[in-house]
């Protein structure tokens, strides 16, 4: 007897069971069974029976050959392609394409030099199932770079498809810009500038993002080291009317970046409205006397709308923070304490008898030194001379600034039809959504420094690399929050806050999960890392039976691993 596979044309193949039998002096051959609606690994059985393979017990003759970690790379892989963000990359050759979506799933998962990424892609070197799972082979860490070319060179098409997305006309554009170092002397793009990093030994290249509304992250563009954050604004106005073509739209950013040259020579000419702060100095002016600002109102108040000749046809809100006053006066008393404390040791090293400190150059250098540290030399009156140093406080100026403690200024030229004063606190408010992508993108999940990158169209690429890896994440997290200690019911939270300017409240659901560690359903609460560790876990096996054909199997899914999945809308597959 022996099994037959018989080929059926489009149909799956039939299997039969037969024998051979003599009939005179022909051989003939009859079927028993149809065999076809068994499970393969008992029709695997049958074969190995027939050909007088040893059979053991189930369990003694398997044998797992290899065992790669895939719950991670399903979850994410899968999160990918449910929001059509394979679907974003331009026509190409199919395994480009492939090599592309790798890297962005692979920069997620574990964010790495691109030659540890080819070797964790490639299928004998592999670190999980993500290269076996696309069907890459052997990866070649210039095909990762050639991918990693291709990808940024097809960021203006890409970027476009996410504004179709994410952005119309209307719409809040939240913006803001940061820094990351770079390694080496030879990148064009690398100059010294405002080293967000605390890394003024090094380079470094600034970048601006731009955001939906809800923090979604759509657009990224790589300028110089050396640029001011206010003259990337042209370019992302530019962007929006040209690339993006939306005639209308809100651009929120902070203070330092829309200044009143860039409202005046940007914003304006291009009919784009506003919703920004203003700077210190002009919050004094509206507050000297016979100003349209009157601090008294806000002692028990927080939230006011006023109008000044100096911004015509503009809406100016003014909101006190009184925890941040109170904050910031307490952090204040501690810098002028702690500073007082230096410069009597400064006087000190003046008075001593062994080498004591001379010439008032000298003074002037070691005063000089403490004082740019914690930023409150102008509140101090200081007299150096050659021997001797004297200072005391100028409680004029500190009263002065301490009045305007936990204030700031909002303004905007959007009407209050369109938007109301509450929702502009909020508008403004939500930057800090942008603030939570740089942390991503920088520290936490993405590591986009140190750039190692010297060619400016890579570094670029790998820029944008990383704010795709972003974008995967964000809806990931969006997802997986009743999982994670993300506040997952931001709505109740902020209808338990008092007024907009007020500290965010979190909700009842995140505070019972902060407290308990567990979630809803009774599951430990995760961070996304560790959430993305555990379904780690859950993995690809290669399982060889005796001398049969090496079989791939997955792991069965804990609780915790399928309810991570169904969240994610995602289902288990080889």
């Amino acid at each position: 007897m022996y099994v037959a596979i018989i080929p059926n044309r489009s149909s799956r193949p039939a299997i039969l069971l037969r024998e051979s039998y003599r009939d005179g002096t022909k051989v003939k051959n009859r079927t028993l069974a149809n065999l076809s609606d068994l499970p393969p690994e008992q029709i695997e059985t049958l074969r190995a029976a027939f050909r007088g393979d040893k059979l053991v017990p189930a369990g003694e003759g398997m044998q797992i050959v290899r065992a790669l970690p895939h719950g991670h790379v399903a979850a994410a892989l899968g999160t990918a392609r449910q929001i059509g963000l394979d679907e974003l990359l331009p026509e190409g050759a199919k395994r480009r394409r492939k090599l592309a979506l790798a890297l962005i799933v692979e920069r997620l998962l574990d964010p790495a030099a691109k030659l540890a990424t080819a070797r964790a892609l490639n299928e004998t070197t592999a670190l999980n199932s993500l290269g076996l799972t696309l069907g890459l082979g052997e990866v070649k860490a210039k095909e990762v770079y050639a991918a990693l070319d291709w990808l940024g060179s097809a960021q203006s098409s890409i970027e476009a498809a996410l504004a179709r997305r994410h952005l119309h006309d209307g719409t809040l554009v939240l913006y803001d810009v940061s820094s990351s170092y770079v390694e080496g002397r030879c990148c064009g793009l690398a100059g010294f500038g405002h080293a967000r990093d605390h890394r003024s030994d090094k380079m470094q290249i600034v970048y601006g993002l731009l955001c939906s509304a809800d923090g979604c992250p759509v657009a990224i563009e790589v300028f110089e080291g050396n640029t001011g954050d206010p003259s990337t604004v042209g370019h992302q106005i530019e962007k929006l009317k040209k690339r993006f073509d939306l005639k209308r739209v809100v651009m929120v950013g902070d203070r330092g970046m829309i200044t009143e040259a860039r409202i005046r020579e940007d914003l304006k000419p291009a009919r784009l409205d506003w919703i920004t702060a203003l700077r210190a100095p002009s919050i004094q002016k509206l507050v000297a006397e016979d100003g349209p600002l009157q601090l008294s109102l806000f002692d028990e108040r927080d939230l006011a709308e006023i109008e000044s000749p100096d911004f015509p046809g503009e809406r100016l809100i003014v909101c006190k923070n009184h925890a941040l006053a109170e904050e910031r006066r307490r952090k204040r008393n501690e810098l002028l304490d702690a500073t007082e404390k230096d410069l009597k040791d400064i006087q000190k090293r003046i008075t001593r008898e062994r080498k004591p400190l001379r010439g008032a150059d000298e003074i002037g250098l070691a005063v000089g030194k403490l004082i740019g540290r914690r930023k409150v030399g102008k509140h101090f009156d200081m007299t150096i001379t050659d021997e001797a140093l004297s200072f005391t406080r100028n409680h004029d100026a500190i009263a002065k600034e301490a009045a305007l403690d936990g204030f700031y200024v909002l303004r905007t030229n959007v009407p209050a039809e369109a938007i109301n004063t509450a929702d502009t606190v909020r508008a403004y408010k939500s930057l800090a959504r942008v603030e939570r992508a740089f942390r991503c993108l920088k520290t936490t999940d993405l590591e986009i420094r140190p750039i190692f990158h010297w060619l400016n169209p890579r570094v670029r690429a790998h820029v944008f690399l990383c704010m795709l890896a972003y974008y995967l994440e964000w809806h990931m997290r969006k997802a997986l929050a009743p999982m994670l200690f993300d506040d997952h019911d931001r709505a109740a939270g902020e209808a338990l806050r008092s007024s907009p300017v007020a500290k965010a409240e979190v909700s009842p659901a995140a505070t019972r999960k902060a407290r308990t560690k567990r979630t809803d359903n009774g599951q430990p609460v995760h961070s996304f890392r560790t959430l993305l560790a555990d379904l780690a876990t859950l993995t690809r096996n290669t399982v060889s039976y005796g001398k049969g054909p090496k079989l791939a199997l997955l792991a069965r899914p804990t609780e915790i691993q399928q309810h991570a999945l169904d969240l994610l809308g995602v289902k288990l597959q080889l």
